[in-house]
């Protein structure tokens, strides 16, 4: 396979893609790889299309240039986004891959909004558009090329989990279909003097947009923060639990500053009988080791557990009976009680879904304290919702 042959000859170390100088390098091979690719197509299309007369074909010219751009925009972006931490970004310059991913889709954009107006303005003044087998012939290595490079494209995008390179695969992606629709209008132009031409290009120019828009919400979503992938949520939690003094875990939260870059921090549960001195000791050998085995920058906070109070755990069980009445409680953590005889308080932690409103907190603080009450008529709850989806909580 002519990708996997490239990234061999041409990529040291290329297995190792946690590193950054080796993400970089496959940045490198993309942008050098579309720079060359559509630099030559850029000029072949143009020189036909003026020959031809096709606003369609010197429209699709001008969309490689601007591919060629955006492979230049993504070979500065993967060399920046290498760059180590330093006193301004302690936590690297990973995200600006994705700022690369966000200029590439704009640029898409662009180029989709001039087609459009030249298209428009076409079919207001038609042109006679010149059929040409050197034209055609053109535009089936055009898509040929542009079919390769969508595939070497997403190939190392998959290779390397970057959002940037994904868009510029399926940049390759429409203006494969877009030259595509030019072949049809060109072979239509034989049979007949209808401003074909400047239809397609309205149809060429509408793809590019689609994929633009389309590119330009994906790279925005990590830049906002997504939920972190499931297999590494389980990875740390059962890396955690594995350990025989932990009693449970909750509050996990990930954030991510690039591909592979990792800052994660857990509330870990511990029996509160052990000596802190010790327990603090064990908490830190778990944080080390998780964390180089992992790849990540991982923090863990020490939560103690009263496991052997009689008075907690019926408690703790009468909790969870009342709480499997509301659904829209995932599970709860931090249960302990302040006070003594019948005027005690409850204080808890509830976890709930992403998004739930102030009102429906309201609503539900006030149920679940009256369904205590029923029991323990003089008590009362102190709750703190955790409403994200990146907080994790679970027990061995």
């Amino acid at each position: 396979m002519l990708s996997e042959f490239l990234v061999g000859h041409f990529i040291k170390d290329h297995a190792r893609t946690e590193l950054p100088e080796v993400r970089s390098k496959y940045g490198y091979l993309s942008g050098i790889v579309g720079i060359l690719a559509n630099i030559i197509l850029f000029a072949i299309k143009l020189t036909t299309g003026l020959i031809i007369n096709s606003i369609a074909f010197i429209g699709d010219a001008f969309n490689n240039l601007t591919d060629a751009a955006s492979s230049l925009v993504t070979i500065v972006g993967f060399k920046l986004a290498g760059k180590p931490a330093d006193e301004e970004h302690p936590f690297g310059h990973g995200r600006l891959e994705y700022i690369v991913g966000l200029i590439v889709s704009f640029l898409i954009i662009l180029v989709g909004y001039e087609l459009f107006k030249s298209s428009v303005d076409r079919i207001i003044h038609p042109v006679l558009v010149n059929f040409s087998w050197p034209a055609f012939l053109i535009i089936i290595l055009a898509i040929l090329t542009k079919s390769w490079l969508f595939l070497f494209n997403r190939f190392l995008s998959k290779t390397i989990d970057s959002k940037a390179l994904l868009a510029t695969s399926f940049d390759s992606l429409s203006d494969m279909i877009a030259t595509g629709c030019i072949g049809v209008s060109l072979i239509a132009s034989l049979f007949t003097t209808f401003p074909l031409d400047g239809y397609v290009g309205i149809i060429v120019a509408l793809i590019i947009l689609y994929s633009g828009i389309s590119l330009t919400k994906e790279t925005i979503s990590p830049l906002l923060g997504e939920v972190p992938e499931q297999e590494l949520i389980a990875k740390i939690s059962r890396k955690i639990l594995s350990y025989e003094k932990v009693l449970g875990i909750h509050d996990l939260i990930v954030h991510t500053y690039g591909p592979g870059q990792y800052m994660a921090s857990i509330h870990v549960e511990v029996s509160a009988n052990q000596d802190i001195i010790e327990m603090h000791e064990y908490i830190d050998v778990i944080e080390r080791r998780v964390a180089e085995e992992l790849g990540i920058l991982l923090t863990i906070h020490m939560d103690p557990l009263n496991v052997d109070s009689e008075e907690i755990r019926q408690m703790q069980e009468e909790l969870g009976e009342i709480l499997k009445e509301f659904p829209e409680v995932f599970s709860f953590h931090d249960f302990r009680i302040v006070g003594k005889g019948e005027r005690r308080n409850f204080l808890f932690d509830l976890v709930v879904k992403n998004g739930t409103s102030k009102e429906e907190i309201k609503k539900l603080r006030q149920a679940i304290t009256l369904k205590v009450q029923e029991k323990h008529p003089y008590s009362y709850c102190v709750l703190t919702f955790d409403q994200n989806d990146m907080l994790i909580n679970s027990s061995p």
